[in-house]
């Protein structure tokens, strides 16, 4: 099986896929602010890239590398109800997150154009 560098869109696509794979989650701390108990999570994404491009096991590399890079940031306030999701922290992590995913996109669509181009000639 091909390495996913080696594709058509190279490291951006695993990028693509992983910087949504954070969204998810950073999403999900937002979501879950209030909840009793609910614990805040996060993918490092430099680790999880890393993991995805040079897989150590075969199957899913980037189901595989979420898992290996996903972690639990340090709350930043002691919460009664056990919750330490930081709601502020928790959406400016989403907006910085959410920027990161537009740039990787872009990347993924000047590659698509550029083969278009080279296709139709226009």
């Amino acid at each position: 099986m091909p390495s996913p560098d080696s594709s058509f869109l190279g490291i951006h696509g695993t990028a693509l896929a992983l910087r949504e794979q954070r969204l998810q989650l950073l999403a999900g701390n937002i979501a879950n602010a209030d909840t009793p108990g609910f614990k805040a999570q996060d993918l490092d994404f430099r680790s999880a890239l890393n993991a995805a491009l040079n897989p150590a096991t075969p199957g899913d590399a980037i189901e595989n590398a979420v898992a290996a890079a996903r972690y639990a940031p340090a709350a930043s306030q002691a919460s009664l109800d056990g919750n330490t999701v930081d709601g502020e922290r928790a959406k400016a992590s989403f907006a910085q997150a959410s920027l990161e995913y537009r740039a990787s996109l872009s990347f993924v669509e000047a590659k698509v154009r550029g083969m278009l181009t080279a296709i139709t000639g226009q």
